[in-house]
């Protein structure tokens, strides 16, 4: 009898002992492992703006994309903004010079190397470059326009602007400056603290030399890309395109092309797209432009070629919709390259 009552508690605990540990398996509260988003580290997004790593993927460190589909200002808006560190030894800034007016995406497909990312350069007529175009201490290939024509009293007369630049210097600084190729030859650049104070409608001001205007010093750059007008200056709205004599739908939206800097050096290249009635996206003006810079900490910065020349590609991918009437890309004459070194 003993026997059997043993035999029967031992039955009852290991009963108890199976019951219980399926007890506490069902009880058991699984914690599922917490999706991180992942976070700029160049900029500090202002709201509206996300960070976009599927483009970038497999990029080096000190390159990020950026994008905004939303209301700006009260219109629907759509912004791409690329944040490059250019003291990174893995990063190239290249701006270069087509002899023929080609795509965004030849430029992209015909460079050598790796390209991370491109977007449009200055201005320019058939193949005719406007703006400056310079390389790694290279001769300057395409100059800053030094002269051109406005009516004043009734007859053609010549003006010499001192327009916008962009630029970074051997050791990665980047700097944007009013400029002009002092002399005969166009290799010796000098920057100014203010531009040539010319307007329409006014005598023409003095041709720029190494002590006109005032304030005048020798533009130390490596390589550097021309537009105009300036966008920003020193944290200031500063659109100066009454003194550079440049006037391209200045206050109204159209799509917009800008390059400039933070304060902690890191270089932002901004593309808003425009002239897209279909999804209603019309683009921005300057003054909307600089604001927009100015929100992602952009300091100083000048506006490129816009309209349908607008234009940026990430990863071999074209991002936004060009502003021509059916969204084709229009040949350009210089971009400027991100490449993987």
């Amino acid at each position: 009898m003993k026997k059997n009552t043993f035999k029967l508690n031992l039955i009852a605990i290991a009963v108890a002992l199976v019951f219980g540990c399926a007890k506490s398996q069902v009880n058991r509260i699984v914690v599922p492992p917490v999706a991180t988003t992942p976070t700029a580290k160049l900029i500090a997004l202002p709201s509206g703006w996300k960070l976009n790593t599927t483009a970038t993927s497999g990029f080096p460190e000190g390159i990020e994309l950026y994008t905004f589909d939303g209301v700006y200002e009260g219109k629907k808006t759509k912004m791409y903004c690329l944040g490059v560190n250019p003291k990174s030894q893995a990063i190239e800034f290249k701006p270069v010079l087509s002899s023929t007016a080609k795509k965004l995406s030849d430029f992209n497909k015909d460079e050598t190397g790796k390209v991370l990312a491109c977007i449009n350069g200055g201005y320019f007529s058939a193949n005719q470059s406007f703006s400056l175009v310079k390389y790694n201490n290279a001769a300057v290939q395409s100059a800053n326009i030094k002269v051109l024509n406005r009516v004043f009293n009734g007859v053609s007369t010549q003006y010499f602007p001192t327009r916008a630049a962009f630029g970074v210097n051997s050791a990665g600084d980047a700097s944007t400056a009013w400029i002009y190729h002092v002399g005969t030859g166009n290799d010796l650049i000098y920057q100014y603290p203010t531009p040539n104070q010319n307007a329409e409608g006014t005598a023409p001001k003095p041709i720029p030399t190494e002590t006109f205007p005032s304030g005048g010093a020798v533009w130390n750059i490596a390589s550097a890309i021309g537009g105009s007008p300036m966008l920003l200056r020193n944290g200031n709205t500063t659109i100066s395109d009454v003194e550079e004599l440049i006037s391209i739908n200045n206050t109204t939206s159209r799509p917009r092309t800008a390059i400039g800097y933070t304060n902690s050096n890191v270089m932002l290249m901004l593309v808003v797209e425009g002239d897209n009635t279909e999804a209603g996206y019309e683009g921005m003006n300057l003054v909307q432009l600089a604001g927009a810079l100015k929100a992602l900490g952009c300091s100083n910065a000048i506006n490129l070629d816009g309209g349908g020349s607008s234009s940026m590609i990430v990863g071999n991918q074209l991002l936004n919709r060009p502003g021509n009437s059916n969204g084709a890309e229009r040949a350009i004459v210089s971009a400027v390259l991100i490449k993987q070194r």
